[in-house]
């Protein structure tokens, strides 16, 4: 019997294909705005959640309150913060970070860039530690200091002219050799970012003393919270106040989580608007199709047919177009979030696409039960039909 409603509701649709493909065309789109968004934004937290993990898991980051990442302003830390927090054992090692903009220069040609200073003894276990590797050269050594490790972007897209290992660069009118360029990390600002040691660059920068970021690398991860705690406490006793602020990688993923899932809900309730806008279209026309099968109707229940019936045939086949929406819209928005990767990358920020089963399985089950909603009250209409007025309607 069951066959036999899902017959007559796909006998009912293909009777009526410009209609029908109307209607389902605003489930598509609305499905494939929900499929597309929940998929970037998963992947771009997964993404994140990566980079967090290879970048900083047992690492341990203090700045000055304010400070927003490389590229702004930090006040209040100084090498003698820097000296305190060596002190603390527990630490694999203790180094530090200066960022500053600065203008690049290469034969005639100028560009400008965030440029980062380390200490030159710390650049070979700080960036394997990190799991950013060497695409060609190598790193700076002990010792150095007018050598520059530049990122994959810096290399090929700064100039006109790519830059390879032996090439000479001006930064603040100071020469700079490069000995190596790193791979590709995946975010235009690290990809554009060029590392030099801290020494060249406090000279370059005239920053004898201050401190941006202070990065401590813990031997083991059970110890992160006691060591965090140990370093406030130390901080805020050698220096009697408290402008800094003291963070593990996962605070920070946890805050960057906190916002992504506020957007990732605000985006949805938007594009569930269009969806809302094809359960009406569903609405509307399976209200013609009641009217226009008043007298069908009729003749079902004058051979027996029930309330029942009628209501399960309408309401299969107006799931059925939700559910033919959802697969059109579900195989559209993947469409989506793949394109949305691919721009990603060519802009500098490789957002990994990562297409998850249960979310297209979310996308045609929404689909499903919009489609079902939205056929309920015609449904419920039609089976209301008394067969003496449905055989006598013209």
């Amino acid at each position: 019997m069951l066959i036999d409603y899902f017959l007559l509701a796909i006998n009912s649709i293909s009777h009526r294909k410009l209609r029908s493909w109307l209607t389902v065309i605003g489930i598509i789109i609305g499905v494939a705005a929900i499929i597309s968004l929940i998929t970037a934004s998963r992947s771009l937290e997964n993404t994140i959640e990566q980079q967090f993990e290879q970048f900083g898991a047992n690492r341990i980051l203090v700045s000055a309150k304010g400070f927003q990442g490389p590229g702004t302003l930090a006040q209040g830390l100084t090498n003698d913060d820097v000296e305190t927090i060596e002190k603390i054992s527990g630490f694999k090692y203790v180094t530090t970070g200066l960022f500053r903009t600065a203008e690049i220069k290469q034969n005639k040609e100028t560009g400008f860039t965030l440029v980062a200073g380390i200490p030159a003894e710390d650049f070979e276990q700080f960036f394997i530690d990190a799991g950013i590797e060497l695409q060609e050269g190598r790193y700076i050594k002990e010792n150095e200091k007018f050598v520059a490790l530049i990122g994959s972007r810096v290399s090929e897209e700064m100039f006109s002219k790519k830059l390879v290992i032996g090439n000479k660069i001006e930064i603040n009118k100071n020469e700079f050799k490069i000995v190596g360029i790193l791979e590709e990390i995946g975010n235009a600002q690290d990809d554009n970012q060029i590392n030099i040691p801290l020494e060249a660059a406090r000279e370059v920068f005239n920053e004898p003393e201050k401190v941006d970021t202070i990065i401590a690398q813990v031997k083991s991860a059970d110890d992160i919270p006691s060591l965090q705690k140990r370093i406030e406490k130390e901080l805020e006793r050698k220096r009697g106040d408290t402008n800094f602020q003291v963070l593990t990688a996962t605070q920070i993923l946890e805050q960057i989580n906190q916002v992504l899932g506020v957007l990732q809900i605000f985006l949805v309730g938007i594009a569930a608007i269009s969806l809302i806008v094809g359960a009406i279209g569903i609405m509307n026309s399976m209200y013609t199709s009641v009217l226009e099968r008043t007298k069908d109707i009729g003749i079902m229940k004058a051979i027996g047919a029930r309330n029942s019936d009628i209501l399960k045939i309408f309401l299969i086949e107006s799931g059925l177009i939700g559910l033919v929406g959802g697969v059109f819209g579900t195989a559209l928005g993947t469409a989506m979030a793949l394109i949305i990767g691919s721009f990603s990358k060519n802009s500098g920020f490789l957002l990994i696409i990562k297409i998850e089963p249960l979310v297209l399985l979310f996308g045609l089950g929404f689909a499903f039960f919009v489609g079902v909603i939205s056929g309920i009250l015609p449904a419920i209409q039609a089976s209301k039909l008394k067969p003496v007025d449905a055989l006598r309607y013209e």
